[in-house]
């Protein structure tokens, strides 16, 4: 009867591994294939405002902020928005933008403070090629 015993417990252990084997491969995750995009900084004061629109387009396409300011984005649209620093998929060029990643519909994010003068792509992870959610922030 021991053997018995033995022998289910071993059975269910192999199960349970399997289990856990099946539930952790075979997905990505939902995350890039190229890893999580980094972001790097804390926010700062707000010195310019990104709005997505009722017709999912951004306005303005771009905007200049001081050395050390944050941009607010809003999400006027019905659907959520991935907002990510170009290049795609990577999003390295300015990592402060990603601070603002997924926005749902409604949602108000804030970047996070930049703090170099530069130009910096920005775009929808969920769309890299649709212009409409293109744009850029100039940092002085």
């Amino acid at each position: 009867m021991t053997a018995t015993v033995s022998n289910r417990m071993g059975c269910f252990a192999a199960a349970v591994g399997l289990a856990l084997l099946a539930a952790c491969g075979g997905g990505d995750g939902g995350g890039s294939p190229a890893g999580p995009s980094p972001i790097t900084g804390s926010p700062g004061p707000s010195g310019a405002t990104i709005t997505i629109g009722a017709n999912g387009a951004i306005t303005p396409t771009q905007v200049t902020i001081a050395a050390g300011q944050s941009v607010t984005f809003v999400n006027n649209h019905n659907t959520s928005h991935d907002m990510t620093s170009n290049p795609h998929p990577t999003h390295t060029d300015c990592p402060q933008l990603n601070a603002v990643g997924r926005i749902n519909a409604g949602q108000t994010k804030l970047t996070n403070a930049f703090t170099t003068a530069r130009t910096c792509g920005l775009h929808d992870y969920d769309a890299p090629t649709l212009t409409s959610l293109q744009g850029g922030i100039v940092i002085q």
